[in-house]
């Protein structure tokens, strides 16, 4: 009976939510990058889910909802776009050349360092859309042979590690052009990136959405012609 109602729809989603609100006041009263809310929330559900043995499908169902509103979200930074309209006039030819030069330097990196390991072919096909938002990254897997469970943790992994370390690396490069940080989160931590550049300032936060969505569509595009080149 309790495992029962540990597993119900409504109970998971509203145990995700709690512990995104709880971990977002923990954000901000300590301003910790390791405290991110999207990290307390990936980290709690993973035990959760593991320690009452719930079947990640039932959770996914449960939050499908949240999923939706992610969609959503991500339209919403088309505003941000048009508020930076002056700030992007003349540097469409720079924003493409540079997402289209990260996504074919992501897709060759990653795969060269996984067969350097001894990845297998299928490990080394579900890395591919790493920097890509999950949706888009599953599908692109699915597509080229990888497996896409390992595709949408993985696309998670980097999302979280690229928005802890992110700013601090740039910070330490000297970045301090806000259009190339933006560019750079957006092009390399998709979607949890975005919501990182977006606390930073309101240009980090719009080219990181533009960035994220040109990555999309450009690794749907390369990451077929890139596979069959490596093998």
């Amino acid at each position: 009976m309790i495992h029962q109602f540990l597993e119900s729809e409504t109970f998971l989603l509203a145990l995700t939510i709690a512990i995104y609100c709880a971990g977002m006041a923990i954000y901000r009263r300590t301003g910790m990058s390791l405290l991110h809310p999207v990290v307390i929330t990936f980290l709690s559900m993973i035990g959760f889910l593991l320690v009452f043995d719930i079947p990640y499908e039932s959770y996914r169902e449960a939050t499908r909802i949240l999923d939706f509103g992610l969609g959503m979200s991500v339209v919403a930074l088309g505003y941000l776009l048009y508020e930076q309209e002056e700030r992007m006039r003349g540097q469409v030819l720079p924003i493409l050349a540079s997402v289209v030069t990260g996504s074919v330097v992501g897709i060759l990196s990653v795969v060269y360092i996984a067969r350097f390991l001894g990845a297998s072919r299928l490990i080394q096909d579900s890395l591919v859309p790493k920097s890509v938002t999950v949706p888009i990254a599953v599908t692109i897997s699915e597509n080229i042979g990888g497996e896409t469970s390992i595709t949408a943790v993985v696309v998670f992994v980097v999302g979280i590690f690229g928005a802890l370390i992110g700013f601090s690396l740039m910070r330490l490069l000297h970045i301090d052009d806000p259009v190339a940080r933006g560019l750079a989160m957006g092009s390399a931590a998709h979607g949890i990136g975005t919501a990182r550049s977006i606390e930073k300032g309101a240009v980090e936060g719009a080219l990181s959405g533009l960035a994220m969505a040109l990555m999309g569509v450009a690794t749907a595009l390369l990451a077929p012609v890139i596979s069959r080149f490596l093998y």
